[in-house]
């Protein structure tokens, strides 16, 4: 018997790791994907500065292409603000969410440096650095980028919840991130991604406001899981069930397929009280 239940033991843990090692390389590459085309649309060419609209588009576009890459196998969060609000809402486990951070924050390095790498030497400036703009104060950024990021990841969840939705939510969470870039880059340039801020940040050794672009998308992040977790979609999960799966060991997926066979037995058990 041991030499079987080992056996099953090492298959279970492979199959676990391959599946966990998909996701994370998914979550890497849509991260890296999104910061080369999205930060490479701000870049000032001289014989045509970008407009905000190209921008808005090119993000927006960019978005969208992560998002259907990467939906099915990971989530598709390609940011640490989303990642965030679903370990709020008790939809990915602590271990998970650290894992999806780290390999969100290595992707988008990645992809800022290669846009380093291919851009010459006079265009890169400061490859797309977030800053503040205009006279913004600092709390007028972290304010900016926190209802940002909040209407973001209130899509985020609208669109990816599937008691709302089957079909792919690529298109419109690009739309919320277009909208969010038509009116924050006046004030910061537009992150809602602590990824996208930190990659070329890391590439160009510049910080000095970066923290803005931390503080302000989770705290929305955060709020926006609230909000749609708690009041507007509230879902029947226990403490327990929480902690579970904070801590990882039981799957999402167990916890909401249990939910509709309760409210079924109750609701026959309603009918059986009712005929007697």
């Amino acid at each position: 018997m041991e030499p079987r239940l080992c056996c099953r033991a090492f298959f279970l843990a492979g199959r676990l790791w391959t599946a966990i090692s998909k996701a994370l390389f998914a979550e890497f590459l849509a991260t890296g994907l999104y910061v080369f085309f999205g930060v490479g649309s701000v870049l000032p060419w001289p014989v045509a500065l970008p407009s905000v609209l190209q921008i808005a588009i090119t993000f927006n576009l960019a978005t969208a292409t992560a998002v259907q890459i990467s939906w099915k196998t990971s989530g598709a969060h390609a940011n640490p603000a989303v990642t965030l609000a679903y370990l709020v809402g008790s939809h990915i486990s602590l271990p998970r969410a650290v894992a999806y951070i780290a390999a969100q924050l290595a992707g988008a390095t990645a992809g800022a440096a290669l846009l380093y790498g291919v851009t010459p030497g006079g265009v890169r400036e400061t490859l797309g650095v977030n800053v503040v703009h205009n006279s913004t104060s600092t709390g007028q950024a972290v304010a900016v980028e926190l209802i940002l990021t909040l209407q973001l990841v209130l899509c985020v969840f609208a669109s990816m919840d599937s008691r709302q939705t089957l079909g792919s939510p690529a298109a419109m969470i690009g739309i919320s991130v277009a909208l969010g870039h038509l009116i924050g880059i006046y004030f910061t340039g537009c992150s809602m991604n602590p990824a996208r801020s930190f990659g070329p940040a890391v590439i160009v050794g510049k910080f000095a406001v970066h923290w803005i672009f931390w503080v302000g998308p989770l705290t929305g992040a955060v709020l926006a899981s609230l909000i749609y977790n708690f009041i507007l979609f509230p879902d029947t999960k226990t403490v327990a069930q929480r902690l579970a799966i904070l801590v990882g060991t039981t799957k999402v997926e167990k916890v909401v397929d249990a939910e509709p066979q309760k409210k079924e037995s109750q609701t026959n058990s309603e009918d059986t009280e009712v005929s007697v």
